[in-house]
């Protein structure tokens, strides 16, 4: 789906949103409350410069919008793989942008991600992944690492990986494996309107995701580990 056609269906009173580069940024109404909208499209690559603007999109909502919402909308095939934006340290921008969301959740902003189309890597952890609550659309994609990528990472046969990935939602991709795993709330479906009313209704600071992940049946070893830890 296009940006511009869910942000019909997300924002039936209208909208404010505009593109620049692959940048998505705005304001819009949903029932009768204001969002502040910021996001990617084209499945873009996360550079420095997307990753600032992003950045500077949420730090200017906290300062001049105190505790509006924030959607995040995803749609990015990760960080750009360029030698330049190694240089520049392509690592301290986007923890950067991960900690200006933390910020914006911390002083009393909901914050919501919503996968759309794609969600790969680095792109989506410092984004969607760092919001409240996650969600996505049915037939997105999403995935930390390809499984040839994985298999080259940790020596394991690929072949060995695709049959892990049956019964395991740690190696597989797309957003069923994501809301077993816990790292999604869920998947939209129907009226989208509807759905960003009730998440922004349901959107909770607290990280529940191995709570769920332990639920669902998809991270069996999160949440005990967490908790023999903090004991």
């Amino acid at each position: 789906m296009d940006w511009q056609t869910l942000a019909t269906q997300l924002f039936p009173q209208g909208h404010q949103i505009t593109a620049s580069a692959s940048f998505l940024s705005g304001n819009a109404t949903v029932g009768d409350t204001t969002v502040a909208v910021i996001g990617t499209t084209d499945h873009t690559p996360i550079g420095v410069e997307i990753a600032l603007a992003q950045a500077r999109a949420v730090l200017a909502t906290v300062r001049d919008f105190p505790q509006r919402p924030i959607l995040i909308l995803v749609d990015t095939q990760g960080q750009r793989l360029r030698h330049r934006d190694e240089m520049l340290g392509i690592n301290s921008y986007m923890a950067h942008l991960g900690k200006c969301i933390a910020l914006a959740r911390q002083s009393g902003h909901r914050v919501i991600g919503l996968v759309y189309d794609q969600a790969l890597s680095g792109g989506f952890i410092t984004s969607g992944l760092m919001a409240d609550d996650c969600y996505a659309l049915p037939g997105t994609t999403i995935r930390v690492m390809g499984l040839p990528a994985m298999a080259r990472i940790t020596k394991v046969p690929e072949e060995r990986l695709i049959e892990l990935a049956k019964d395991n939602p740690v190696f597989a991709p797309g957003p069923e494996n994501y809301v077993r795993m816990g790292g999604l709330q869920a998947i939209w479906q129907g009226d989208l309107s509807a759905r960003l009313v009730e998440a922004l209704a349901a959107a909770d600071p607290v990280d529940r995701r191995s709570t769920l992940g332990l639920e669902r049946g998809g991270r069996k070893m999160a949440r005990p580990v967490s908790d023999a830890v903090a004991s």
